[in-house]
């Protein structure tokens, strides 16, 4: 079967050149053109094009994202097939994809897997830590659809915050894909201007109640004092034994960041790279020291691409208060 996969798969993607670089060049314009007449970030498109990714490829059931993608006008579905339509064919006469997206061994991740391995990671925290907890907040939630699918409990209260541009852009898609969203109550917070848990608590957030906060890439785009400061505001307005679900990110991959091509991505949507922790010795320690510093306690930490000789690049990890 696989030598008959390769047999079909080889013209297919040679047949498929022209479409994949028109696809290419039709989500990029979506994701990063139209994102910024919008006004709203670019790499949240990039999130949601992974997951949706994970979900045709059969990795990761999200019929929310599925249906979220079908309405946004920053993202093209027409784009992705027509770049990933050879693999998915692959994929679909062995069994499973070849190269990407997948799913690999913790450790022997590369930049490929980093949406796709930070999505599997965090869902297990999530899985395990959503008995113990009475509400979520999806800290810059973007177009994160982990309200409105397996994640839902009956009596657990689900708080998105985020800008209001975003917000407004994800409301508007939410109701025209027809996702109930009832239950989420949205937040819109300008980070460098409001107090967002005073926002929160307007919203009926409840600070004597254990939470979890979901930080999902968020903190490459500060600077270190404003990663603190959101860590101590997480610990000081919610019950101990709360949970923070975070991503963390190398300094050198946000060095790399700054002076490579990303950086004119980054900066054309205004994002630009700010926090990292140098993990290219004792990098287990060094996160430890640095979660500890804010009197916080690292329960469980999963670090990709530890078998690099630079080090790993990212960090899962499951932080309590």
């Amino acid at each position: 079967m696989r030598v008959l996969a390769l047999l079909v798969f080889v013209p297919l993607q040679i047949a498929f050149v022209p479409l994949a670089i028109l696809g290419l060049l039709l989500q990029t314009y979506r994701q990063m053109i139209v994102s910024r007449r919008l006004g709203v970030s670019q790499t949240g498109i990039e999130v949601l094009g992974g997951r949706w990714t994970m979900h045709i490829f059969g990795l990761r059931e999200d019929e929310a994202t599925m249906s979220l993608a079908r309405v946004l006008p920053n993202f093209s579905r027409l784009g992705m097939w027509g770049v990933l339509f050879p693999s998915w064919v692959h994929a679909r006469l062995v069994g499973k994809p070849m190269g990407y997206p997948r799913i690999t061994a913790s450790g022997s991740e590369d930049m490929r897997d980093l949406v796709t391995a930070r999505t599997a990671y965090i869902d297990a925290l999530m899985q395990e830590s959503l008995g113990d907890v009475e509400q979520v907040v999806l800290m810059g939630a973007g177009y994160d659809t982990r309200a409105y699918g397996e994640f839902r409990r009956q009596g657990l209260s689900f708080f998105e915050l985020d800008q209001q541009a975003t917000q407004r852009l994800k409301k508007k898609a939410l109701a025209d894909a027809g996702i109930d969203s009832a239950d989420t109550r949205f937040v819109s917070v300008d980070f460098q201007k409001d107090n967002a848990f005073e926002r929160l608590a307007a919203s009926g957030f409840d600070r004597s109640k254990k939470t979890l906060f979901l930080w999902e890439g968020v903190t490459l785009y500060l600077e270190e004092e404003d990663v603190r400061r959101a860590l101590r505001d997480m610990k000081n307005h919610s019950a101990p034994g709360s949970v923070i679900v975070a991503d963390i990110y190398s300094a050198r991959l946000i060095a790399m960041g700054k002076k490579r091509a990303l950086k004119k991505t980054l900066d054309y949507t205004g994002e630009g790279l700010g926090f990292g922790i140098p993990f290219e010795n004792d990098h287990e320690a060094r996160l430890k020291s640095f979660i500890e510093s804010e009197g916080l306690t690292l329960v469980s930490a999963s670090f990709m691409g530890t078998i690099s000789k630079n080090g790993p690049f990212m960090v899962v990890t499951d932080i309590r208060t």
